[in-house]
């Protein structure tokens, strides 16, 4: 890990850190409980090469801050395993993580999907510990409601950019669209702004890129994802080059893949005037501080692309329930919360000169904090 665990604990949290191993299938993980003032942890589970312990419990305190600014009362958490997700051997290592963690599951944590992991996973969680309880996220054909297939969260993602957009006086119609990361969250994405009037000009995946100043035809690059996955952008046209899609002529950027990947340069030289988080924590500090400066609009990760805790909210809540979810209802919710929580933090920002991490954070934190103070976790009480 890059840090001390005890020096990633502050005023908020973690509360609980627990890292777990398995002898006989290598499996090494780890669980974050951030802060539950506001509800019990809550949060994805991924699954990749080069985790750390430092890279969830960041993740973590972003879920403190989406639940909250979100105003749903669950608190931050998040989860991790070491290791390749298209590896052979995967169930075995998920089945060992769901054993080390049976003391915290479904108690204080709820396994969900996140990079690196599918809705059969979530099933793999629920078959090894017997309780439909522990995990959301599930095939329908367990009663879940598979958020990723139905694109719930890059749907709220795109709701997210035409609020921005109005708020800023950005015609929607027309306007220039790249997607970095073209996952279950960047497609989505695409196809709702593209439906919305948007001509997306270019997308990235981890293999490469493809452009066309034009719009890209998105129907033939989601075929080509179902059939070759990320390398769908090579089979359309694109090359080798995987950072397109943060340089490209555009007027709205959404990054949807990886945190850290929007850096100083790219914050310089990006053309767009509105960039929206899809992707947890993809715009480092220092790009934050370049684009506000710029005048460029950032709409934070925990606003953005809080569609997806929606949906998990609405699976939380049906976890032992007879009764399947609407996803019509789940949109709805996801519209109405995604455009008027956007639309708040564009407008406070412009108004008060305030970076847009800075005025949304803000608002979660007091919501955050008016939960401890009720709790009697404040020294100010």
């Amino acid at each position: 890990m890059a840090r001390d665990t005890l020096e990633l604990m502050d005023a908020w949290g973690p509360e609980k850190v627990v890292c777990v191993s398995d002898r006989r299938t290598g499996m090494r993980g780890v669980l974050v409980i951030d802060n539950t003032a506001r509800g019990m942890g809550k949060g994805g589970t991924r699954m990749s090469p080069d985790l750390d312990v430092e890279e969830v419990a960041r993740l973590a305190r972003t879920m403190t801050w989406k639940w909250a600014a979100c105003d749903l009362f669950h608190g931050g958490a998040k989860a991790g395993i070491l290791g390749d997700p298209t590896a052979p051997g995967k169930e075995g290592v998920l089945r060992a993580f769901a054993r080390a963690l049976a003391n915290e599951v479904p108690g204080e944590y709820v396994f969900g999907l996140d990079m690196g992991l599918s809705e059969e996973d979530a099933a793999v969680f629920v078959d090894e510990l017997r309780d439909r309880g522990v995990a959301v996220g599930l095939p329908a054909s367990l009663g879940g409601l598979p958020y990723d297939r139905l694109g719930l969260t890059g749907f709220g993602v795109a709701e997210a950019v035409d609020a921005a957009a109005r708020e800023l006086d950005l015609p929607l119609h027309g306007a220039r669209v790249t997607v970095q990361g073209f996952g279950a969250v960047g497609q989505a994405v695409a196809e709702r702004l593209v439906a919305l009037g948007a001509v997306v000009v270019a997308v990235s995946t981890a293999r490469g890129s493809v452009t066309d100043p034009d719009g890209l035809d998105i129907a033939r690059l989601v075929a080509a994802r179902d059939a070759y996955g990320e390398d769908c952008v090579l089979h359309c046209g694109g090359g080798t080059d995987t950072e397109t899609a943060l340089t490209a002529d555009c007027d709205i950027m959404v990054p949807a893949a990886r945190e850290d990947l929007i850096g100083e340069e790219v914050a310089t030289r990006t053309t767009a005037r509105l960039v929206v988080e899809a992707a947890n924590l993809p715009t480092t500090p220092a790009a934050k501080r370049v684009l506000f400066e710029r005048g460029v609009m950032v709409v934070p990760d925990f606003i953005a692309n809080a569609g997806g805790i929606v949906a998990a909210a609405h699976s939380m809540e049906a976890r032992r329930s007879p009764f399947t979810v609407d996803p019509g209802t789940v949109r709805e919710m996801i519209s109405e919360r995604m455009r008027a929580n956007t639309a708040q933090v564009v407008r406070e920002s412009l108004t008060r000169a305030l970076a847009p991490h800075d005025t949304a954070r803000a608002l979660a934190e007091e919501r955050v904090r008016a939960a401890m103070r009720a709790r009697g976790q404040c020294p100010d009480r």
